[in-house]
């Protein structure tokens, strides 16, 4: 049996007090131990090394725990510790794996580390290996300002004060959330992407784009706040495979329709809010600061946006600028472009039911 499972950022929480930086780590042990390069896949079955995956999620809890204190050293230096050019070694304190019988459902480990600081007050850095993907961090919400942020795979976060004043200004924070949307879209959102490409090859005429993209827009940021906020939470596992079955929709529609149907607004609206829990996934992992949670909510919606446009100007400099106006556009181009992202979508939906 192949277990197949969407691959998700580590969170890790952090605090520095009493001359030592202590992390807590929750990850997929299984994917860092098998090899997974988690920066270049969305699901560990896509990887080359998804049997070595499979064989490590079926091991006990005991098991795993044992082979990742034994892969320490190499896990270890996928780590980076820093207090100003000083780098620390991090220790490792515990390993606890959170016990999951289901084998179909990820299964959480929580690594535990700590590092003595040298003595002054020298800011903090903390990496993460390119491999190991996407990493949430976060500072306890004790100090002052507390740091809440995504560390891109290999990179490093900013510099931490030690005394938990991050001081952080609006429009870093803006700036920061609207390349964290921008991404969940390019280059991470391929179903997202492949929907958007459905709107587009509907039809060249630009009152149908706008209103199928202000009805999509309307509905996944109703939605991402919502989600964002609590208020409304379905599972992934119901979400993942509805987002597939739009694409095939929006792509098997614009085969059979010439032209705006009344009800296809509409439409694009349900599926709309459907794509904002997806959206809102990563923000769920992520967390928004309260003292700037609308400024940052908004930034990321704007990220989403521009990713959005991006994709639909892509697409018309690609096709629509050369051929959108040919008789033939819309037999050889849109309805063949349409049908493969309808197959797409529809293996998409098989596989996040029964895969």
């Amino acid at each position: 049996m192949t277990v197949a499972h969407e691959v998700r950022p580590a969170v890790a929480d952090f605090t520095i007090g009493d001359g030592q930086l202590d992390i807590t780590i929750r990850l997929n042990a299984e994917a860092i131990l098998a090899g997974v390069n988690l920066s270049e896949v969305e699901d560990t079955n896509d990887s080359a090394q998804a049997a070595d995956y499979d064989a490590l999620r079926a091991m006990s809890d005991d098991g795993l725990q044992d082979a990742f204190q034994q892969a320490w050293p190499a896990f270890a230096d996928g780590l980076t510790l820093r207090a100003g050019e000083i780098t620390l070694t991090p220790l490792l304190r515990d390993v606890e794996v959170v016990p999951e019988d289901n084998i179909e459902v990820p299964r959480d480990t929580i690594v535990v580390i700590a590092t003595p600081l040298p003595p002054g007050d020298t800011a903090v850095q903390i990496g993460w290996g390119s491999e190991f993907g996407t990493l949430v961090l976060r500072q306890s919400e004790t100090v002052k300002e507390p740091f809440t942020g995504i560390i891109e795979p290999g990179a490093l976060s900013p510099p931490l004060p030690r005394d938990g004043s991050f001081e952080e200004s609006g429009w870093q924070n803006f700036t920061r959330y609207l390349i964290s949307g921008f991404d969940h879209i390019i280059p991470k959102g391929l179903d997202h992407i492949l929907f958007v490409l459905g709107l587009f090859f509907f039809s060249m005429q630009m009152r149908p784009l706008l209103i199928q993209v202000s009805a999509f827009t309307v509905a996944h940021t109703i939605t991402l706040a919502l989600a964002t906020l609590e208020i409304v939470n379905i599972p992934g596992s119901i979400v993942e495979p509805l987002i597939a079955l739009s694409i095939v929709y929006v792509a098997v529609e614009n085969v059979f329709a010439r032209r705006m149907t009344l009800w296809r607004p509409f439409v694009i609206f349900g599926f709309g809010l459907l794509h904002g829990l997806g959206f809102a996934s990563v923000l769920g992992e992520f967390g928004l600061e309260p003292s700037r949670f609308i400024a940052s909510l908004i930034a990321f919606n704007i990220g989403v946006e521009v990713g959005q446009l991006t994709v639909i100007a892509a697409a018309f400099l690609a096709v629509g600028l050369l051929f959108g106006q040919k008789e033939w556009y819309r037999a050889r181009i849109a309805i063949p472009a349409s049908l493969v992202i309808a197959l797409i979508g529809a293996y998409w939906s098989f596989e996040r039911v029964f895969l």
